[in-house]
């Protein structure tokens, strides 16, 4: 029997229309069940407290746990791959952080491509450093800092917690764009380091705010800049490296991803509850504890920061020819 033209054409848009319902559907229920989102640092520090602060914020606006699962290991890749390989559901997501960016030109092989592999969902914060040196140090400006340094090539070390950590590149940013010969310390964790840079055994270093204000505020250590773009709430006294040496920035920035190919539905009903709660008085106030700036966005808008730092941090890695430990 033939189907009249019409009602043809009514059913086969109804079959056109049934994998957006579903999806639509998927979405609206999403989530039925308990959330990861893994953290490929270890406990403790900014990464670990945002997520568990935007993880409790999620729970209580969508009516699932959403539950932090620290990965460590492999300079976060080992973290990074578990989201990668996990099913597009929206089940499993990923706090990116700047190593996902340095990694893709610090590593030679790596088991996926950050870009392609990963969907960004929503950009979070974005935490200043501190370019920090012992009290002991004669040096009391960039300025001043950075003549010490061309009179005397190779007298100053400068700590990080680690080769290719986002306070090591901060450093070898401002050795590329001084033209400086400062010797690079690595240590295994920025604790260790700061320990050292308290104790004169090394001259500066470039340390989040949120771990270093405490010191600066006890007279401990002397805060030189601040290394974003913009001053600093928590520190709005000191300038930023960028007042002596223009275009200079160098941040850590926090953002939520997840597996390619997870419906945009999903992805869109994240990035709105990640907004709002970027938005909420309270979760700004905890944030602005931390020395942090928001950033509220579209998940565009965080592929193109994630973008723009490979794209930045590889020239960096490339003219210093940096190597993972």
């Amino acid at each position: 029997m033939k189907l009249p033209r019409r009602n043809f054409l009514h059913l086969a848009a109804s079959a056109a229309a049934l994998p957006v319902v579903s999806r639509f559907a998927w979405a609206q229920a999403y989530p039925a069940r308990p959330v990861r989102i893994i953290i490929s640092t270890a406990a403790g520090g900014t990464a670990d407290i945002l997520t568990r602060l935007m993880g409790q914020w999620l729970s209580e606006r969508l009516g699932q746990p959403f539950v932090v699962e620290n990965r460590p290991g492999g300079g976060t890749n080992i973290g990074t791959e578990a989201v990668v390989r996990a099913p597009a559901d929206g089940y499993t997501l990923l706090l990116a952080s700047p190593p996902n960016a340095s990694n893709a030109t610090l590593y030679d092989k790596l088991n996926f491509n950050f870009i392609r592999d990963i969907a960004p969902v929503a950009s979070v914060i974005r935490v200043p450093f501190v370019m920090l040196v012992n009290p002991s140090f004669s040096t009391k400006t960039v300025r001043e800092f950075i003549a010490y340094a061309k009179a005397n090539p190779g007298v100053i070390n400068f700590a990080s917690g680690g080769t290719g950590f986002a306070t090591h590149l901060a450093g070898e940013l401002f050795k590329v764009m001084t033209g400086v010969n400062m010797v690079h310390v690595a240590y295994r964790g920025q604790a260790l380091a700061m320990a050292d840079l308290l104790g004169g055994q090394v001259q500066v270093m470039f340390d989040p705010v949120v771990s270093s204000i405490a010191h600066i505020r006890a007279g401990k250590l002397r805060p030189l800049a601040v290394t974003t773009s913009t001053r600093s709430e928590a520190l709005p006294d000191i300038p930023t490296v960028a007042e002596f040496l223009p275009d200079y920035e160098a941040s850590a920035w926090f953002g939520i991803g997840a597996p390619k190919n997870t419906p945009t539905e999903i992805v869109d009903k994240l990035n709105k509850e990640i907004n709002a709660g970027l938005a909420d008085p309270k979760m700004k106030a905890r944030l602005a504890e931390l020395g942090a700036t928001t950033l509220p966005g579209s998940p565009a808008d965080f592929g193109k920061l994630i973008a723009d730092e490979t794209e930045k941090w590889a020239k960096v890695i490339r003219a210093a020819n940096i190597k993972p430990e």
